[in-house]
């Protein structure tokens, strides 16, 4: 996401219509590309670059925009937008979506 510094504004753009006029998701979409837009949106919003997150730090920023936040943060995972330590006791948004296994190195 960082060779396309105008791509959160699009990605924003794309989602707008999923979010109510009080900033809450109305709806966690089904179809994969609307969800992969709405995805990368919240982890352009939600996350900083370079930072480890503990699980409840990750539960506390989705829960912001929906009361689902284990499926929102399953999905952030699996599409390799957050990486998980192994042991799932961090969380580091990714640069590129997509990464293998979506997991990150433990940490000794």
């Amino acid at each position: 996401m960082t060779s396309h510094p105008s791509r959160p504004a699009a990605d924003f753009r794309s989602v707008a219509d999923l979010f109510s006029a009080d900033g809450r998701l109305k709806a966690i979409p089904r179809r994969p590309a609307r969800r992969e837009a709405l995805l990368a949106h919240l982890t352009a919003t939600l996350f900083e670059d370079g930072r480890d997150y503990r699980e409840p730090e990750i539960n506390e920023a989705l829960l912001t925009v929906h009361e689902d936040f284990s499926a929102l943060r399953r999905y952030l995972v699996i599409g390799g937008f957050l990486a998980r330590t192994k042991d799932g006791s961090a969380y580091r948004r990714q640069q590129q979506p997509g990464s293998p296994g979506g997991a990150i190195p433990a940490v000794a």
